[in-house]
């Protein structure tokens, strides 16, 4: 099987020849450790592991994207306002004004490149006139949402080997980055008629940006961000996520299923649990990266759930840091569901019924050393039979 073929059949659950083996990305500040444990500087990390573990690395056609943008054009400009106290106040690309210690700049807030604590202090949709000024920022035929080449990336991609995949905010994470955290759950109270139509606003853009890549080449994987949940509970109640959330999501999916897309996921941080019924519901098939240390047991969810929702992660990043026995039973806990050591020939019940892609359940925190990640990596890998 090729890559491709692996990670599809892997979450369907179909039967692979091995489970795609993804144990999990490092940020900087792990990156800048590693480098200080083993890991050559300026080598690609995952290259290098899985020399390390003696995993030939497969062969194939160079992935393609197609690149489609569903940002805001144009950006705002980004700017410091203020610099004291070992601060920056900064107005980011979105235009919402953000605190960030001085020990980063701006480009942080433009990618996860690391665990870094930010403030918001404000955000650029407070009333209905923001509004109008920032739908301006989401036309559909605003010239650079697709690349130069997108007919041909299109015609490239129809025989491939490598993963397509397209990614875009859900309903919830944009409506957060236009009017902020706070000030969403007060207008989903105080004014519910205004958050709908954002909603409707934000439903409709996605499908118009979407549609040409649906249209010509069809991804195999589509990504929905959609942070809405703390430690224990999600953001908002099971009812609102209904009346304000679940018909966009069941528009996206009736118009992506029909195009021979099969896998549509959402990834939300902390406990999914009250979400996934919604999820399912809305036509959604794979969940990512079930924190365990916000209540996410994916063996607890899989006797719930059943068939009805495939998982990527849940295994516990603290585990994985605390290495030996402890991070062993916690990958034996997840994909095997018993407690003793691996054993020749046995399987894994949660990765033998399939559904199931293990992986660290977030971006893999710098106190992980690359010793113990490379242990927690060789279990890994023998249990989706690299090894």
């Amino acid at each position: 099987m090729n890559e491709r073929e692996r990670f599809i059949e892997a979450l369907l659950f179909g039967k692979p020849d091995k489970v795609p083996f993804m144990p999990g990305g490092p940020r900087e500040s792990t990156l800048k450790r590693w480098h200080q444990e083993g890991l050559p500087p300026g080598c690609d990390w995952y290259a290098f592991l899985l020399k390390e573990l003696g995993i030939t690395k497969e062969t194939g056609q160079t992935p393609i994207s197609l690149d489609v943008s569903f940002k805001m054009m144009p950006e705002f400009e980004e700017k410091v306002l203020e610099h004291k106290d070992g601060h920056y106040l900064v107005r980011d690309w979105m235009g919402a004004v953000v605190e960030i210690s001085d020990r980063f700049d701006y480009t942080y807030l433009r990618s996860a490149k690391d665990f870094v604590t930010r403030k918001w202090h404000k955000f650029p949709v407070e009333n209905r006139a923001d509004w109008q000024e920032m739908k301006r920022r989401y036309d559909p035929k605003t010239p650079g949402r697709y690349p130069a080449d997108f007919p041909e990336r299109c015609r490239k991609v129809q025989d491939r080997d490598f993963l397509l995949s397209v990614s875009f905010n859900g309903p919830f994470w944009q409506l957060r980055e236009w009017c902020g955290f706070e000030n969403l759950c007060l207008l989903m109270a105080e004014d519910p008629d205004f958050v709908e139509e954002m909603v409707l606003f934000w439903q409709a853009f996605v499908l118009a940006v979407l549609e040409p890549a649906l249209s010509a080449a069809p991804p195999d994987h589509i990504l929905i961000s959609e942070d809405m949940a703390y430690k224990g509970k999600s953001m908002i109640s099971p009812g609102m996520v209904r009346r304000f959330l679940l018909p966009c999501w069941q528009a996206w999916s009736e118009r992506i299923k029909k195009s021979g897309c099969r896998l549509i996921e959402v990834d939300s941080d902390g406990y999914v649990g009250e979400l996934i019924p919604l999820w399912i519901e809305a036509g959604i098939n794979v969940c990512s990266p079930m924190e365990v240390a916000a209540g996410d047991d994916l063996p607890a969810l899989r006797r719930k759930f059943g068939r009805n929702m495939a998982y990527r992660g849940g295994i516990d990043k603290r585990a994985i840091a605390k290495g030996g026995k402890i991070m062993e039973a916690e990958v034996l806990r997840v994909v095997a569901n018993y407690s003793d050591s691996p054993k020749a020939g046995v399987v894994p019940p949660l990765l033998k019924e399939g559904g199931y892609i293990p992986s660290c359940d977030h971006g893999v925190p710098s106190d992980i050393s690359w010793k113990n990640f490379v242990e927690y990596s060789r279990l890994l890998a023998k249990f989706c039979g690299w090894l």
